[in-house]
């Protein structure tokens, strides 16, 4: 029975799987919020934390989460978790003030102030000591993740980048080095500094809400927890040697090897679907792809300013904004697309021009 479960655990946590499962399991919470902003929330943490704790009997899963490098990222889990549901909490209950013609708590809350001094810088104080304890006793209950100096002859199996950069690592599988390791972290930068020129709207300013900015904090979690921290998480516990993925309670088999095969657009095209050959010159050879890419961020954002969903935001922001904010969100996109075209078709471009070094 447990070892039907783990295997179970184990076919279930391959990204195909896992991925879609996150995605699903985010957008129900975010319509039965109510379920898990009270009491449920609590009943969540307990069940995580009991899941988690049996999961340590096991040895494989108790190599890859207990080791020194990866306990923060658990505590990230936890953190991440935890002031999701805190600001989801909060806005749940400012959504149902506001439709009781009440102020929200932040307004109840702004004449309850302290002085810098003594008050704030003693609070501070306090963090700082009980921090210092808990980072002195971090450092003897867990070794320091040091390893030998370095030696070209020698490479660490799997080779990981450090866990904020574990998500680019991982889009490696997806994305061209130049656009995962270059053009999507730009413009992730990018696009959160233009934020709030891109949205104007002075809802939700100062406080909590969710039922005014619905569109905004889904695309934004989405982006955050779904895609961001599920990168890391995968990147961290679940790539072990050669990059292959393992289950959670698999054991990380040096010897494992699971040949990935690479299929650009162009070959499906004109290998499988019409054998005629590809072609030799480039443009005439790519030139399906660049057709879906321009059809994809050029014509896809007119379209949709046409259906009554989008109307509101194009006549709302203007011609220029929304254009400039549909390309980021289009860009952000791309990123679940190609995850989904790489599972299901093994499909690496969707442009492969070698002669120029331009993949996308």
């Amino acid at each position: 029975m447990v070892d039907a479960l783990k295997g179970l655990v184990n076919y279930f946590s391959f990204p195909s799987w896992s991925f879609t499962i996150v995605t699903v399991a985010f957008l129900a919470a975010l319509f039965w919020r109510r379920l898990w902003t009270r009491a449920g929330g609590l009943a969540m943490l307990v069940s995580v934390t009991v899941y988690f704790a049996v999961s340590m009997l096991d040895e494989n899963f108790r190599l890859v989460v207990a080791k020194p490098d990866n306990v923060p990222i658990v505590m990230m889990v936890y953190f991440v978790g935890f002031f999701v549901w805190l600001s989801m909490y909060k806005a749940y209950r400012n959504d149902e003030l506001t439709a009781g013609g009440e102020p929200t708590f932040e307004k109840t809350e702004a004449g309850d102030k302290i002085f810098t001094w003594p008050d704030l810088v003693f609070s501070e104080l306090i963090c700082m000591v009980i921090l210092t304890v808990l980072l002195t006793v971090w450092s003897i209950l867990l070794q320091a993740p040091l390893e030998e100096p370095a030696n070209t002859a020698v490479a660490p199996n799997p080779s990981k980048a450090p866990w904020y950069f574990l998500g680019l690592q991982e889009m490696l599988v997806y994305f061209d080095p130049w656009m995962a390791g270059v053009v999507l972290p730009s413009l992730i930068i990018v696009g959160l500094c233009a934020i709030p020129y891109i949205d104007t709207n002075p809802k939700g300013n100062g406080y909590f809400t969710f039922k005014e900015r619905r569109t905004e904090i889904v695309l934004f979690l989405y982006g955050f927890v779904v895609l961001w921290c599920y990168l890391i998480v995968i990147g961290t516990f679940m790539r072990g040697p050669n990059w292959n993925f393992f289950g959670l309670y698999e054991f990380w088999d040096i010897n494992k090897i699971e040949p990935l095969v690479n299929v650009d657009l162009s070959e499906y095209i004109f290998v499988k679907w019409i054998p005629i050959g590809l072609p030799s010159f480039w443009l005439v050879r790519e030139l399906p792809g660049i057709l879906l890419l321009l059809a994809y961020f050029v014509a896809l954002p007119v379209l949709l300013a046409r259906t009554r969903f989008f109307r509101r935001y194009y006549d709302g922001m203007g011609a220029a904004r929304y254009y400039v904010g549909m390309s980021l969100f289009l860009t952000m996109m791309l990123l679940p697309i190609k995850m989904y075209l790489r599972w299901a078709f093994n499909l690496k471009y969707l442009v492969h021009i070698q002669e120029f070094f331009l993949n996308v």
